[in-house]
């Protein structure tokens, strides 16, 4: 439970973009509340964000041997509580940004905030098989990110579910690094723009599934889907965690929270947005805090002028 009615600043979201705008709204004296999320019905919507379901991180600065995504959300998690920073477990329920002070109606709560930081992030979409969690958090497993583990499937055939310009993306990333990439596809046309298409197909390590659907996944060696591989990286999109704000910020047609000026200003004067709730793009870890960053300087410099 927060331990106030009144927040200067109330972020929401524990992952790498909200304890970093925690970091620096703290060190800046503005004793923020993180909303840390969780607790609704997607099992993978826990508190510290995609990171906790991430095995090894080896692409974020400052560690030469590499992380455990658990273990670099902790170090986020305590060194924001060191400065001051306050932390209230479980969702936000509604929130209403027509009005001043904001009002945030949370689990059991309800406080109003000066300033909003929304750092909610974005879900993968996943095909609903129920092995998918199981496999998300190991190496030759699933993945949605192909500029995160690529890395990991050196000389391996793996295969890339989708037939977007995000498939394309990542099957073309991956042929860097994998021996094969097998693009899945449930239909017989692509949905990627011309463009892609005809740089993915003139990739000779990429080859094609179509009419095809992946409907279970098997682990073992000598196993696979629908045929043996080393990986399976899903690329049907992303959706971002934006549907509380029911249309009070402007936002894509996907949903995406837009940003003014190159900063993390939103539609309302006071909100501001950070990480892959925002950033369709690039959706990295080391974004997401940077753009904390960014977040948390705007709001202190938001409250300096009002």
């Amino acid at each position: 439970m927060p331990s106030k009615s009144h927040y200067r600043v109330v972020i929401l979201g524990s992952g790498p973009a909200g304890l970093t705008a925690a970091v620096y709204a703290s060190r800046a004296e503005l004793q923020p509340l993180v909303v840390e999320g969780g607790g609704g019905e997607d099992a993978t919507d826990v508190p510290g964000g995609q990171l906790m379901l991430t095995t090894d991180v080896d692409n974020y600065p400052g560690f030469p041997e590499g992380v455990l995504g658990p273990e670099l959300m902790e170090r986020m998690r305590n060194q924001a509580a060191r400065f001051g920073t306050e932390f209230a477990s479980g969702e936000l329920k509604k929130v209403v940004l027509s009005e001043r002070p904001f009002q945030l109606s949370l689990d059991g709560a309800s406080v109003t905030a000066d300033t909003l930081i929304v750092a909610t992030g974005a879900r993968a979409k996943w095909l609903g098989l129920p092995e998918e969690l199981e496999f998300r958090t190991k190496i030759g497993g699933v993945s949605a990110c192909a500029t995160c583990d690529g890395f990991f499937y050196k000389g391996k055939h793996v295969l890339v579910v989708g037939g977007g310009d995000t498939a394309m993306e990542e099957a073309t990333f991956l042929s860097k690094f994998a021996d094969k990439v097998t693009v899945v596809h449930r239909r017989q046309e692509l949905r990627a723009s011309k463009t892609m298409q005809t740089r993915a197909r003139a990739n000779p390590k990429i080859a094609w599934l179509f009419d095809s659907v992946i409907e279970k996944i098997h682990g073992g060696a000598g196993q696979g889907v629908v045929v043996a591989c080393g990986g399976i990286f899903m690329a049907i999109g992303h959706t971002p965690n934006t549907a509380v704000f029911g249309g009070q910020l402007e936002s894509d047609e996907q949903g995406y929270l837009l940003v003014h000026d190159g900063t993390s200003a939103t539609s309302v004067p006071g909100v501001f947005a950070a990480g892959d709730v925002a950033d369709h793009r690039y959706r990295q870890a080391i974004t997401a805090a940077g753009s904390g960053c960014m977040a948390a300087i705007d709001a202190e410099r938001f409250l300096s002028h009002h």
